[in-house]
């Protein structure tokens, strides 16, 4: 095996068998954003720990991490950081790896007989790179047809944030949102659009600033050419050839 090259089991995400894949380089996988599932890669005792617990783990670590690199910790400035690190990776920007953090669901009879296509666009949304822990940011537009419930707008925002609230890709990040919302809304009919900058493209590697990544997820009447143009047009974007 050559120096930076490593073996990989990767799961199907239809299947539970593995594939192996021998000699892939680290950074090729990180630069083409190769994911390993559909869903996020959890521990089977992800959730053994306290937040409070660790916290203080991933503080010591972060301190460990910025001594090797030289910084004085002991600077009024640096002090701090280890611990405000921890606090915003547990409760802030990965809070959405814990599912006690998954947003409470009511929904409502569709009593307007509203029977045409609902469109939530421009939900902002913040994630971070799986790859590098960097950020991805961007906007996610969603697009759903009744089949006799209905969700408050809100909590279409309040699911996208919590699927952004972890580790990512943004491919999965849109599966993952739309298959979310299928389940709640008991309908194949939902649509997810997600436009968004990696900074892992734009802060290293290529450093390319001006490029966006866009994916998409749809099911059910939205696999329909007719129905899929028009939630694009809502959107005003245009589809790929």
């Amino acid at each position: 095996m050559k120096q930076n090259e490593t073996s990989w089991n990767i799961p199907h995400p239809e299947d539970d068998d593995n594939i192996e894949l021998s000699n892939v380089l680290i950074d090729e996988i990180g630069d083409n954003h190769i994911a390993a599932s559909t869903d996020t890669p959890m521990k089977a005792d992800a959730f053994k720990l306290t937040d409070d617990e660790k916290i203080a783990i991933i503080e010591n670590h972060f301190a460990a991490i910025m001594d090797t690199l030289g910084l004085n910790l002991a600077d009024d400035s640096l002090r701090g950081t280890p611990k405000r690190v921890a606090k915003m990776y547990v409760q802030e920007i990965f809070s959405g790896l814990n599912p006690a953090n998954r947003p409470a669901v009511t929904l409502f009879e569709n009593k307007y007989k509203y029977n045409q296509m609902l469109v939530e666009k421009n939900i902002t949304f913040y994630s971070n790179c799986e790859h590098h822990f960097v950020p991805i940011y961007g906007k996610a537009h969603i697009g759903y047809i009744s089949s006799g419930k209905v969700i408050g707008l809100s909590k279409l925002n309040r699911f996208v944030q919590y699927f952004a609230k972890r580790p990512q890709v943004q491919e999965r990040l849109s599966v993952q949102i739309g298959k979310e919302l299928q389940h709640i809304l008991q309908t194949e009919d939902v649509a997810v659009v997600i436009d968004a900058l990696h900074l892992c493209v734009s802060s290293r590697g290529v450093n390319d600033t001006s490029a966006s990544t866009v994916t998409a997820f749809y099911g059910g009447k939205f696999k329909e050419e007719t129905t899929k143009q028009e939630f694009l047009r809502y959107l005003e974007l245009k589809p790929e050839a």
